[in-house]
């Protein structure tokens, strides 16, 4: 097999191997892949990680919350961060149009942990950090492999069909973790992706050499800085005198003077004092690329054999720099079930309806606060004004401490923004006709 780029234990899948002598197919090698094998790995689960790119890779979304620290610390990733240049984090503040910020959220002056500083990573290093964990825990992965389909019996998932280096051929076992992010490919072969059309914005973005910082105890804070209509950039420091700046609004805002991208961020530089201030030293140093950034939520969070975990399952607007987390937390949940059900011999989807019942408990205390965030009639400073005494609740949002009971957080919300209700679907596909109907013959 060709090189994998991490330092894999044990013996790997090679070419044209047919079968897989695995208890767990985990798809996608990043935050929630790499989270859930390590997991797996470390109860002694025999794991096959299947990744299509090759490590490291360029990937977006480098900001870390506080809460990322305990999954990381119960797969053993801590002293590794620590070890690491990745800049420190303490804080995340928000900067009006006119350039004035706000008083920050510093995690330690609520969160007396450790976990209070947390890291600005760059996602290829970070990636390729998490990645080769899961193979020292005994994980193996087969890189540089597309995943063709599901291979599905009656509706129940048993594995995969991967092409690698132009060879076509099954992996099998009992369960598959789709961990294989935005593309959804699970979801999508099954025809469970649901947008939320309420969500839906286009992110553009470059990074930058030389940009001003804050000091001290700021250095490393996220800002994020607002435009007309609740769009709103990024700015996040990094190593290497690096910066990833970012802008997320309507598609029709940003492209209102036509689709050329570095006119675009250009234009809505200008727009923001405090952006505008800490770029101008600052020169471009990587291409300027673009996303759609719209929100969703499989219908599901598994079937008969079959798991989603991280992006594959839902993606949620990235205002509040979630998406590791989110990674993180389902990654490491969906593998307690998992093992769950090998030790019961029931892989059935009825086994995993609580991991997405738990799950999407805590994705919807941060749905409702990007809700608020996207509302014209909310600002933090007019809630904290109204409402001082939820400043500890809303941080503990702003942190990830999901599984908090934020009912009145969000009652207070109310009298500024919508609060949207929870989604009423992501348990588990019990009996779900369309799987059936997709079944090999």
């Amino acid at each position: 097999m060709p090189e994998s780029g991490v330092n894999t234990r044990g013996s790997t899948v090679g070419n044209g191997s047919h079968g897989c002598d695995c208890d767990v197919l985990v798809l996608g090698g990043g935050p929630a892949g790499a989270t859930a094998a390590a997991v797996l790995a470390q109860m002694g689960r025999s794991v096959l990680v299947v990744e299509r790119e090759r490590f490291p890779r360029y990937k977006v979304g480098e900001s870390l919350l506080p809460y990322c620290y305990f999954p990381l610390e119960r797969i053993g990733m801590i002293e590794k961060m620590r070890e690491s240049s990745f800049v420190k984090k303490f804080s995340v503040q928000f900067a009006s149009m006119d350039g004035r910020v706000s008083t920050p959220f510093y995690f330690h002056q609520h969160f007396d942990h450790p976990a209070a500083q947390t890291w600005q990573v760059e996602r290829g290093e970070f990636d390729r950090m998490m990645l080769e964990n899961a193979t020292e825990k005994g994980a193996r992965v087969l890189m540089g492999a597309t995943a063709k389909r599901l291979l599905l019996d009656d509706g129940r998932c048993n594995g995969l069909l991967v092409e690698q280096d132009g060879e076509i051929f099954p992996l099998r076992a009992p369960v598959t973790i789709d961990c294989g992010g935005r593309h959804g490919f699970a979801a999508t072969q099954m025809g469970w992706i649901v947008p939320d059309p309420h969500l839906n914005k286009v992110a553009i973005w470059t990074y930058y050499r030389g940009a001003r910082r804050d000091s001290g105890y700021d250095e490393g804070a996220t800002t994020v800085a607002y435009l007309p209509d609740k769009g709103w950039f990024w700015y996040i420091p990094l190593a290497n005198d690096t910066v990833s700046l970012g802008v997320v609004a309507e598609r029709d805002y940003l492209y209102r003077d036509g689709k050329d991208l570095d006119a675009i961020l250009k234009r809505e530089i200008q727009a923001n004092r405090w952006i505008a201030d800490h770029l101008e030293p600052g020169r471009p140093c990587e291409p300027t690329r673009v996303t759609a950034e719209y929100s969703y939520r499989s219908r599901y969070c598994a079937g008969d054999g079959l798991v989603l975990a991280g992006d594959a399952f839902t993606f949620l607007d990235p205002v509040f720099s979630s998406g590791v987390l989110l990674a993180l937390t389902s990654g490491e949940q969906a593998a307690h079930a998992v093992d769950a059900a090998l030790t019961a011999g029931d892989v059935s989807a009825a086994r995993f309806e609580t991991y997405g019942a738990d799950f999407c408990r805590g994705l919807e205390a941060m749905r409702k606060l990007v809700y608020a965030f996207y509302d014209e009639g909310f600002s933090f400073g007019d809630l904290l004004k109204r409402h001082p005494r939820l400043r500890g609740a809303l941080t503990d949002c702003l942190i990830g401490n999901l599984s908090e009971d934020f009912g009145p957080l969000f009652k207070a919300v109310e009298e500024f923004a919508r609060v949207p209700p929870p989604l009423l679907y992501g348990g588990a596909s019990i009996e779900d006709s369309e799987a059936a109907a997709l079944s090999n013959t």
